[in-house]
């Protein structure tokens, strides 16, 4: 039995009912292993958490900024992508307090980690919601990933890494990249696809999401990063 104590001090939030929090932090492959345990997996939580946090950001920057749509959109992008979730989770510390199964215990370092954190985070979103409501959740959410936004906007990091990287090939090659699905895989309710960015045949780069969008947005930053092709 994991002691859930040091976590509900990390997260600020003191659980009424403990199984909330714990059910959140129970992935898919530990069921596989205990299918007698005595929660669930965390996916329907997930989905909740999902919601709540995309409208309490929504709402947020809708109050705080008159910008156009667009740049809402993005920012919101900036905020709620499995990445910065993923990275929120690790300095929450939420990985260590994870059920996992022994193989997804020993793979630490693969991009299929990063959307388990990102994925219980917005578990642990919809386990706040539940027990401790609203108010509670969005001042969560506000503490530990609204106040990334000014970074975000101060280094312009909400700037599409597609638009970047169009700009940047039409310039220099004077050609449009285009993206290919190389592999899609997953139930529908938790797909992740691999997507190559090209320039006409020539593979430039390859990313991973739970969409095509997210996957194409990661091949594209990842040809930027390289730019040696």
């Amino acid at each position: 039995m994991k002691d859930l104590s040091k976590l509900e001090k990390k997260l600020g939030v003191i659980f009424k009912d403990k199984d909330y929090l714990k059910h959140a932090l129970v992935h898919r492959s530990y069921i596989n292993e205990h299918p007698r345990f005595s929660l669930g997996h965390n996916e329907r939580l997930e989905f909740l958490g999902d919601a709540v946090l995309e409208l309490v950001v929504t709402e947020y920057i809708y109050k705080n900024y008159d910008n156009p749509e667009g740049d809402l959109t993005n920012w919101r992008a900036s905020l709620v992508n499995a990445k910065m979730l993923s990275e929120i989770s690790y300095e929450l510390g939420l990985e260590e307090y994870l059920y996992l199964s022994k193989g997804e215990s020993r793979d630490k370092n693969s991009k299929a980690r990063q959307y388990i954190l990102a994925d219980a985070f917005e578990a642990v979103v919809g386990a706040i919601y539940l027990d401790r409501g609203m108010k509670k959740t969005r001042d969560f959410i506000k503490e530990k990933l609204l106040i990334k936004l000014e970074y975000i906007l101060e280094h312009e990091l909400y700037l599409d890494p597609k638009s970047k990287l169009q700009e940047f090939t039409q310039e220099k090659y004077s050609i449009t990249p285009n993206y290919k699905v190389l592999e899609e895989t997953g139930p529908d309710h938790d797909k992740k696809f691999v997507v190559g960015v090209y320039l006409n045949k020539k593979k430039i780069a390859q990313g991973i999401g739970s969409s095509k969008q997210e996957a194409q947005v990661e091949a594209a930053q990842s040809a930027l990063q390289k730019n040696n092709w």
